[in-house]
């Protein structure tokens, strides 16, 4: 009886074995969410994502592909299409969305209204078609969205007609950032400025790329540089454009944590700080009447002078894993907020100026708002986000919850038109309205499959959604009258 048990048992194990090694030749992994917490899920190879990816654009290509830029093997163009809609932008309009969540970074869609009468069963997207992998969001201007993906072995900054989704032309280079917890891929999102597009690598790479055709206006890799060792998730801050220099966050030692580069020609401008950095960007901001950059590093949120970078003033934060990735929010002439994950939670802090410095004291400070890595909005007094995985609203002014409701993992959040866009880390897409008064949901539909960490934007009132797999595209605009 007991060698048949054994025999039994072996031959249970065996056909588990071999009915699981099966499974993961078929691409079945154990994949974390936001939280850390594991499930399965079918993943598709990054050669074979590549191949979908070739197989895609090639089918686009219904007119003859226009001459190669001067930028080399590294640049392929594509004649775009005739757009199925009027463009996103005219050639009359100011580019808009140029920055990685918004032109303040502060995720609020201003530029128009839009239509937040949306259908029970969701919306209809323009378009949607596959894309690289990684965790940046767009950009857009004249009509164009810019973003960068991983394609197999290669880092990929491609330019999208906004209207069509077609590629209009991409830039790539060798490099490949693999990481078990996050994932591969890029996590920055790219800046346009000025006909130029500023892209940067999860592994330190950052190349300016004349928007029109992709071709390398400059190019230089930002930890080699500075003799700076990769974070443990890769390089994430976007790029800051501050007059006529492109600000970065390498982190290397000796002075040359922050480092501003001509945007024109790629020669360092200056460096300062010897802060091991994080993964939220840099923000151009106003406080307390001055005109300064705000960088949150791995240990401190901290105001730096444009013109050289010197310390204004510093405010200790510190998370575990040395992970602070939420971008702060500027709520008042001279108040800042500032959130984290980790069980660290939210603060306000009060400037208040002392001759060529200044002083700063927390106006209040909770748990109340966990920002992970997603970034909250401020709406009439109000801060909504991902308290963790549940949406939240807090009185900006008290830290005083409102309300709290909504599971939406770790996924992301706009503000456009007193309504907030989710973007959940399962690919929905949910309307709710930026009201104190209660959480109210409107609508909520599937848009992405797959983890979605990425940040939605919107220009022209064409909203642009992407995760590791997929892009999207909805057309937000009011009917005409």
């Amino acid at each position: 009886m007991f060698r048949r048990i054994l025999k039994t048992t072996g031959i249970v194990v065996v056909s588990l074995l071999t009915i699981g090694l099966v499974l993961y030749l078929f691409g079945l992994r154990v994949v974390l969410d936001g939280g850390g917490s594991p499930y399965l899920r079918f993943v598709e190879s990054a050669d074979a994502r590549a191949a979908a990816i070739a197989r895609h654009r090639e089918s686009q290509r219904v007119q003859p592909a226009a001459p190669a830029p001067a930028a080399g093997p590294t640049a392929a163009v594509v004649a775009p299409a005739a757009p199925s809609s009027p463009p996103a932008e005219t050639a009359s309009s100011a580019p808009y969305w140029t920055d990685f969540r918004g032109p303040r970074r502060d995720g609020h869609y201003r530029e128009r209204p839009v239509r937040t009468s949306w259908p029970a069963q969701g919306l209809t997207p323009v378009w949607k078609q596959p894309v690289g992998g990684g965790y940046a969001s767009f950009v857009v201007a004249g009509g164009r969205a810019f973003t960068i993906e991983q394609r197999a072995d290669q880092e990929v900054v491609a330019a999208y007609d906004v209207p069509t989704g077609r590629e209009v032309w991409t830039n790539q280079w060798p490099a490949k950032f693999s990481e078990l917890l996050g994932g591969d891929g890029p996590r920055a999102t790219p800046t346009w400025s000025d006909g130029r597009v500023y892209a940067l690598g999860a592994q330190g790479e950052l190349r300016c790329l004349d928007e029109a055709t992709g071709r390398v206006v400059w190019r230089i890799n930002i930890l080699e540089d500075n003799a700076a060792t990769n974070l443990q998730w890769g390089m994430a801050a976007s790029p800051l454009i501050v007059d006529d220099t492109v600000v970065v966050l390498p982190g290397g030692p000796n002075g040359r944590s922050v480092v501003a580069y001509d945007r024109r020609t790629g020669a360092r401008v200056w460096s300062a700080l010897d802060d091991r950095q994080a993964y939220s960007s840099p923000m151009l901001v106003t406080l307390g009447g001055v005109r300064q950059i705000v960088v949150l590093s791995a240990s401190r949120l901290m105001g730096l002078t444009p013109e050289n970078g010197r310390l204004l003033w510093e405010h200790p934060w510190v998370t575990q894993f040395d992970i602070n990735a939420a971008q702060p929010l500027v709520v008042g002439p001279d108040r800042v907020f500032i959130s984290s994950g980790y069980g660290v939670g939210a603060a306000v802090l009060e400037l208040a100026r002392s001759g060529d410095a200044f002083t700063v004291r927390e106006v209040w400070r909770n748990i109340r708002m966990k920002n992970q890595f997603t970034s909250s909005v401020l709406h009439e007094g109000f801060v909504y986000g991902l308290d963790e995985a549940i949406l939240a609203c807090v009185n900006v002014a008290s830290g005083d919850l409102k309300w709290k409701g909504g599971r939406y993992g770790y996924g992301q959040v706009m503000l456009a038109s007193g309504h907030l866009i989710v973007l959940t880390e399962d690919g929905d897409m949910v309307l709710v309205r930026a009201t104190p008064e209660r959480h109210e949901e409107l609508v909520r539909f599937p848009v992405l499959d797959g983890k979605t960490w990425n940040h939605p934007a919107m220009a022209g009132g064409y909203l642009l959604v992407r995760n590791l797999k997929d892009m999207a595209a909805f057309d937000l605009r009011p009917p005409s009258p």
